[in-house]
């Protein structure tokens, strides 16, 4: 690596990348080793407190020197090259931009003195007033065409043009503009690229740039990383909701640039980095060996026998496209038919077509209260015994866990609103993790239900808002929040469940390096509708792109690959055909698929048993013996 000083000028020649460092406005601008721009990288940034916005001020020019080699990656030269730029702000003491350059990579970080509640961060831009006259927000230049997204979206556009913007967190659901989190959370890693995709699922050749967020999960105490592009520009944003308090200090987590040949790389880049640095686990849990066992989840046939309330299949042109926006009295909706009859009704009807899962997924919604997960007694008066009916025949049972859930908790276990209102479970309050331990304890435990373990879902609830009120320790310390939050909030269910039950199963959809060690298993989950143009994107091709997200960032880990909703019996076919490629498969339909009410036939469940057969003889070839537990 080398620093060349010219007029005006430092430049950064490393082996993947250029860095030219500039004074006016302060900036690094990024470039492949041939000098072709990746992007002008505004040093400006803004850590915003809840009562004062940052504005930097008398800004002044960026000190760019040289410091040893820490190591961390040994170059030629044996140092590093430090770009700093430190301003005057008006919410702290003290703020500075650090940009570390290495031979693979540049590293940027934000730190700050003072004290304040954090709420939004800005990286890679700014508000300030500038020397020159020039206010207002300022962003980093956009060189680039497109911008990959680790996580499934509505519209489907897993690479989308650079002025679209991109989010990643813990946050989300079906309603507009928030149907991001069915991987809650992703890896925090995007990627640049120079071409634009040929369609939803599509990803360009190369070259790539990664941009990842790399900490410790502690200290993800955001619940959104955003991408936000205007016009020719971009920066990017961490949503910390006030819930970080800085008394002294805080440095932001770093922000990793680096060049890669494509987004899969990136995101086994990222989880390096984050395993090198402790920051994710290195290996995956012992699998137990009925964990690997195909999966029928009964939701899809739940909501085939009662339609389940909502937006129709396509997305509607008219008001009367609409569905009624109140459920009729008496029609029973998919959650109520989570019973024990409904259940071995449509177990039988499988088995006797030779479809025999060896995981059985109770979906929702068997608890009488989703948060103190008590069996609702209408609808499984013998959940106990049940479970010991299944197991009496090698099938293992899984409860659907809704995250965050406050039902039936104590509100002195939940973060509040300022009315006191129970929002969400509080992970940061040692009174709710007790409580969690005793409540898996009842459901896992040989003298209560006797369950195997627990299928996860909801994690994109995570609360967020700035007054919300969560549980503080005396001293004024860290709050538990954001991707952190999550984190805590699955390894109290986690490390409960292991306690129990050894070998109990935990499925999640959180494929992030990071959480690593709080699932077993990662669930594609729910399938989703249309690109851009409105256009019905396959099925296939989506679970094709979540699995290569999946193990890419969670290599060790075994992949649920979900089923619902399915848009017609064709795409369920095909859905079918290819599950046993891209992990466990999994089943939601007995009877007829939910959108179309088209029967499933003799010959469609046939096409169920066949692959099953298929997978299971082929994993059996590969472990070298048959695994317990298959009928």
């Amino acid at each position: 690596m080398q620093l060349i000083n010219g007029p005006g000028t430092h430049t950064v020649a490393a082996r993947d990348y250029v860095l030219q460092v500039r004074s006016a406005p302060p900036e690094a601008i990024l470039a492949e080793p041939d000098g072709r721009i990746w992007a002008r990288l505004s040093l400006l940034a803004s850590v915003d407190r809840v009562d004062v916005p940052d504005e930097s001020v008398d800004v002044g020019a960026p000190v760019v020197r040289t410091l040893a080699d820490d190591g961390a990656t040994p170059t030629h030269d044996g140092f590093v090259v430090e770009v700093r730029l430190t301003t005057d702000s008006t919410a702290w003491d003290h703020r500075t931009t650090v940009l570390r350059c290495f031979e693979d990579r540049v590293e940027v970080t934000v730190h700050v003195e003072g004290q304040g509640r954090v709420s939004t961060v800005r990286l890679l831009g700014g508000r300030a007033a500038l020397r020159s006259g020039a206010c207002g927000s300022f962003r980093s230049g956009i060189e680039f065409a497109s911008v990959y997204v680790p996580t499934p979206t509505e519209p489907v556009d897993v690479v989308r043009p650079a002025h679209a913007p991109a989010t990643l967190g813990v946050l989300g659901d079906a309603l507009p503009g928030r149907l991001h989190g069915v991987f809650s959370p992703p890896p925090l890693c995007l990627a640049l690229g120079r071409s634009l995709a040929d369609g939803a699922t599509d990803v360009p050749a190369g070259p790539w740039l990664s941009l990842a967020v790399l900490a410790p999960v502690s200290a993800l105490r955001f619940t959104e990383l955003r991408y936000q592009p205007s016009d020719g520009g971009f920066h990017l944003e961490l949503d910390y909701d006030g819930h970080t308090v800085v008394q002294q200090e805080l440095t932001t987590p770093t922000l990793v640039l680096r060049p890669v040949p494509d987004p899969w790389s990136a995101l086994a880049r990222y989880r390096d980095d984050l395993v090198s640095r402790d920051f994710a686990p290195a290996a995956g849990p012992a699998p137990a060996d009925w964990w690997a066992e195909p999966i029928f989840c009964g939701w899809g046939a739940q909501c085939a026998r009662a339609p389940l309330p909502g937006d129709p299949l396509t997305h509607p042109l008219f008001l009367a496209d609409l569905p009624s926006a109140v459920v009729p009295d008496g029609l029973p909706v998919a959650a109520d038919l989570a019973r024990q009859d409904v259940y071995d009704e449509l177990l039988d009807h499988l088995a006797a077509h030779d479809v025999v899962p060896g995981t059985v997924v109770v979906d929702d919604r068997w608890q009488a209260a989703y948060g103190s997960a008590e069996p609702d007694p209408q609808r499984w008066p013998d959940l106990r015994g049940w479970i010991r009916a299944r197991h009496e025949r090698h099938q293992r049972v899984l409860l659907w866990w809704k995250a965050w859930d406050a039902d039936g908790l104590p509100a002195d276990w939940c973060v509040r609103d300022v009315t006191g209102h129970a929002v969400a479970a509080d992970p940061g309050n040692p009174a709710y993790l007790e409580g969690v331990r005793r409540i898996v304890g009842r459901l896992l435990g040989p003298d209560g239900l006797d369950a195997d373990g627990f299928k996860v879902d909801f994690t994109q609830r995570s609360p967020a808002g700035t007054g919300l009120v969560p549980h503080r320790e005396p001293d004024g310390g860290a709050t538990t929040w954001g991707v952190a939050g999550l984190h805590a909030l699955l390894e109290a269910l986690y490390r409960a469940a292991k306690e129990v039950k050894p070998d109990a199963l935990v499925v999640t959809h959180t494929p992030h390096p990071s959480f690593g060690d709080v699932c077993d298993m990662v669930r594609l989950n729910d399938v989703l509708e249309r690109d851009v143009a409105g256009r019905p994107v396959p099925v296939a091709d989506q679970l094709r792109f979540r699995h290569a997200v999946a193990t890419a960032s969670l290599p060790h880990h075994l992949v649920d690959t979900d089923q619902w909703p399915m848009p017609d019996r064709a795409q369920w076919r095909s859905y079918v055909a290819a599950q046993a490629a891209f992990g466990v498969p999994a089943l939601y339909y007995a009877e007829r698929i939910d959108r179309t009410q088209e029967p499933l036939r003799d010959d469609d469940l046939a096409l169920v048993a066949a692959t099953w057969r298929t997978y299971r003889a082929q994993r059996t070839a590969l472990v070298g013996s048959q695994p317990a537990g298959v009928p």
